[in-house]
């Protein structure tokens, strides 16, 4: 399967900082944007959530700034699923300029399937899991998670 891309945008801006980079804030929003197009994806849209009282929360999310993102750059996130469960999903997004693979960014996210109501954690819906599988099936052996789990320090 091609790279399942979860989101394009150009740069705007006012999401650019004093040195002409896009600010820091602005990569999580495009890569918390790329989330939404997954979430629509395994049956999590916004008629669906209205429905079954159900959406995903982010418990974690790490980004790698890897290369600069300048005003006007038209821009696109590849997302992969490394993994889940019956209630968490382990995405992974890269951000990268139009005309290139090469990644500019990068963000692991734990995100929860949680029940409104509660609000508390509940398990996929049988058609979310299902849908998370075929993802997973169809990205086949081609995730490429480099920056994936790496911890800080100074050492």
């Amino acid at each position: 399967m091609p790279a399942l891309i979860t989101y394009r945008t150009p740069i705007q801006k006012d999401w650019v900082d004093y040195n002409g980079h896009l600010r820091d804030a602005y990569y999580l929003l495009i890569f918390s944007y790329a989330t939404d197009t997954l979430m629509e994806r395994i049956g999590l849209d916004a008629d669906s959530r209205g429905q079954s009282g159900h959406s995903l929360f982010t418990l974690e999310a790490h980004i790698n700034y890897l290369h600069e993102v300048r005003l006007g750059s038209d821009v696109w996130v590849k997302t992969h699923i490394v993994g889940f469960d019956k209630k968490r999903l382990l995405a992974y997004h890269t951000l990268h300029r139009e005309g290139t693979d090469q990644a500019l960014a990068a963000s692991e996210q734990m995100l929860l399937h949680v029940d409104l109501a509660g609000p508390k954690s509940a398990p996929f819906s049988t058609h979310s899991a299902q849908a998370l599988q075929a993802l997973v099936d169809a990205q086949g052996d081609s995730m490429v998670v480099e920056w994936r789990s790496r911890p800080l320090s100074l050492a």
